[in-house]
């Protein structure tokens, strides 16, 4: 190991090493604090601000040399981001990026290692035992994927309730304006699904991984549906249940606590079937297991309405091919796969279903997760009564990453109609899509 000179003092190095490693990086948008309070590049103020704790940090963040040591930097504390973490998203992709480059890792390597307050063996301990599979058991089954839902879901009600609408729905709003508020744009998003799958009366519609049953409440509600939502995570089903309480809606709706796979006892039970973020739990060796249980439980000429996310065919370099491995997958959705579109819609025809209209919805999720990022912010002294500060620090990485991606195309969030022909070919749609864009009154 090199030691620091005495003519070369900790911050000198520090600001060396942040040009090695920002080497052909604008930082337009974001600057880098030192333990100290100097300012680099410069003192000019910018949207973010990473902040170093300690001379040490720049170790802890680069010597594991893997995504989730750059985040566990900051879950704890080595580092903090001020201002607009979004916008240091754009420098997180640059530096993602370069640990792919491992000419530049081993140079790097030889210049961090020459830090104070470095303690190599335990960083790489630190890495390795967050890298160990936190769900066990056989991957995508039934026992793990209710470990990985609860792991998940089960963080706490009510740190979700800080953040979310007054409905509790965990996915994708719809934004008739940018200026949309939460609240209007979740019930626009649970109206636009029922008017999709032409709703009527009277009608069995089910919801496979229904979360705390915004969906089914409004369907049985606004739609005189019968609903029925399905989860594997008890809190979720507690609270729903008691929604539908409140509402007086028992005989109309109901809620289980059930597996995708055993959602049809009597096949060709539901007049429309409805799944929203559930198919990113599947994994895609199980879609078409998946597809099948849908395509099974549904009536002939009825349809299902799958809204999931998807990755780039081709990942953008520092992007895993999926999240195995990854900071998501090991602190906060373990085994989540969002395969590229077309793996889904393969998976959906080999089931037996008929591809209707497909619909990518980026841009609605990039402004809901930036409601979801300002007011889980606006609630960090509140969330710390229902969770530790690097769960509430993991949350925050991960909403601002997702709408970081999401902006820039990195990831995407598609609705998918699908239709089980009758034998005669007949399916119950409409021939124009005029029924889904007339917007109806809704009571918030």
């Amino acid at each position: 190991m090199h030691a620091i000179s005495s003519e070369e003092t900790v911050e000198e190095r520090t600001r060396n090493i942040l040009r090695e490693i920002f080497a052909g990086c604008s930082l337009e948008k974001v600057g880098v604090r030192l333990w100290g309070g100097t300012m680099w590049p410069d003192e000019r103020p910018r949207d973010a601000t990473l902040v170093l704790k300690h001379p040490g940090a720049l170790g802890r963040m680069f010597l594991p040399r893997t995504e989730v040591g750059l985040a566990e930097a900051y879950l704890h504390d080595d580092l903090d981001i001020e201002g607009d973490i979004e916008a240091a998203f754009e420098v997180g992709d640059f530096l993602l990026s370069r640990l792919d480059d491992w000419k530049k890792k081993l140079k790097l390597g030889g210049l961090l290692i020459t830090l104070p307050e470095y303690d190599g063996r335990s960083i790489m301990r630190r890495a390795a035992r967050q890298l160990l599979p936190r769900v066990r058991g056989r991957r995508y089954s039934r026992e793990r994927d209710r470990r990985a839902v609860t792991f998940h879901y089960d963080v706490s009600n009510h740190f979700y309730r800080l953040w979310l609408d007054r409905q509790m729905v965990y996915s994708c709003a719809y934004f008739r304006s940018p200026s949309d508020d939460l609240d209007v744009a979740q019930q626009q998003k649970l109206d636009y699904i029922c008017r999709k799958l032409c709703l009527q009366p009277g009608q069995r519609l089910l919801d496979i991984g229904c979360g705390w049953g915004g969906l089914v409440v409004h369907a049985a509600k606004h739609f005189g549906a019968r609903a029925e939502g399905i989860t594997a995570s008890e809190p979720q089903a507690e609270w729903a249940l008691s929604r539908i309480a409140e509402a007086g809606l028992g005989n109309e709706a109901r809620i289980e606590l059930r597996d995708y796979r055993e959602i049809a006892t009597t096949s060709g039970f539901y007049d429309a079937i409805v799944s929203v973020g559930m198919a990113e739990h599947v994994g895609r060796e199980r879609l078409p297991d998946y597809f099948t249980a849908a395509h099974r439980a549904l009536k002939p000429g009825g349809v299902f309405l799958n809204q999931a996310i998807a990755e780039d065919i081709i990942p953008r370099p520092g992007n895993p091919e999926s999240f195995r491995g990854s900071f998501i997958e090991q602190y906060v959705f373990p085994d989540g796969d969002i395969p590229p579109l077309p793996i889904m819609l393969t998976a959906a025809e080999s089931s037996g279903f008929e591809i209707r209209d497909v619909e990518n919805l980026r841009e609605h999720y990039a402004l809901t997760l930036r409601h979801w990022l300002g007011r889980l912010e606006a609630h960090h002294d509140e969330a710390l009564r229902f969770v530790d500060e690097a769960t509430y620090r993991a949350w925050r990485l991960y909403i601002a990453g997702s709408a970081h991606g999401f902006s820039y195309g990195h990831i995407a969030v598609y609705q998918t109609l699908l239709a089980k022909l009758d034998p005669s070919g007949e399916i119950k749609l409409p021939l124009t899509r005029d029924g889904w864009y007339a917007p109806k009154s809704l009571l918030l």
